[in-house]
């Protein structure tokens, strides 16, 4: 059974609408009819959620939808490159903050503008790449 035959089949046994069943989890209800349709999934926090409020396990709800089980796999991945980004990006600028002040005994704004721009194009590159990756995958 895949996975929105499941979220269907568990509202269904409680009696609640899609509508009911979106209030409780703070979603749309279209949010719902897409993935009782297969046309689209939650986040891996959506599925948290509704694993605690149908006291099923996580596994009973992913288990057979392989291309669920993709997707959260793959946001997890994407997830943790932003946040790989963030704390290098700050690394660097803490960095240069407590560099520039021993060197100097204060605060060298021009680093630290230096700093900031070369974070902003880290990020940028990241990002087009990631997007460029993201294409070059849907087309295969």
């Amino acid at each position: 059974m895949f996975f929105g035959e499941k979220i269907k089949r568990e509202r269904e046994k409680r009696g609640w609408s899609q509508e009911d069943l979106a209030e409780k989890i703070y979603v749309s209800r279209q949010s719902i009819s897409k993935w009782e349709t297969g046309k689209n999934y939650p986040s891996i926090e959506v599925i948290i959620n509704l694993s605690d409020l149908f006291d099923i396990t996580i596994d009973e709800l992913l288990r057979s939808d392989d291309e669920l089980k993709e997707q959260v796999i793959q946001d997890s991945k994407q997830k943790l490159g932003w946040k790989s980004y963030i704390m290098f990006g700050l690394g660097i600028l803490i960095g240069i903050l407590i560099v520039s002040t021993i060197r100097h005994g204060g605060i060298n704004w021009i680093s630290i503008g230096r700093a900031t721009g070369v974070t902003t194009l880290l990020f940028l590159t990241y990002f087009l790449l990631r997007k460029g990756i993201r294409r070059v995958e849907q087309k295969g």
